[in-house]
């Protein structure tokens, strides 16, 4: 997959735009502790999937995938937490919690995508190494 920046991935633009809406659909909650924790949690999906982009290595940005899809889950908890407690309505709850799962799905294509292309480019240099060595 080819992209320029974080920004031209659909996953990071998914993202934040879940983040947007969390923030819009939990501006009212009475429970504060759970308000921020909800907005902490749906920020740091696009954020990890940012850093990790602009680290340079596919190492990294598989490593921190991994923090997204966990925050990913950290939020889908959240908002069924959140549900329970009729903080959200049900309808607005079953549409954040399907995109998460969605964008949870789509990190998960990336990180294996970015891994595979990893090895793959680490196994030629590797062949390219032993070329040389004969």
């Amino acid at each position: 997959m080819a992209y320029q920046s974080f920004e031209d991935l659909e996953v990071w633009q998914r993202s934040s735009r879940l983040s947007v809406a969390i923030f819009q659909n939990f501006e009212n909650c009475k429970f504060f502790t759970l308000r921020d924790q909800i907005r902490r949690s749906g920020l740091s999906i696009p954020s990890n999937i940012a850093e990790g982009a602009e680290r340079g290595s596919a190492k990294d940005f598989a490593h921190f995938l991994n923090f997204s899809k966990g925050s990913c889950a950290e939020l889908r908890t959240q908002v069924y937490i959140a549900r329970k407690l009729k903080v959200v309505e049900k309808s607005d709850s079953e549409g954040l919690i399907a995109e998460t799962k969605e964008i949870s799905a789509m990190l998960e294509g990336l990180r294996r995508s970015i891994l595979a292309k990893s090895g793959a480019k680490q196994k030629r240099a590797s062949r390219r190494r032993l070329k040389l060595n004969t």
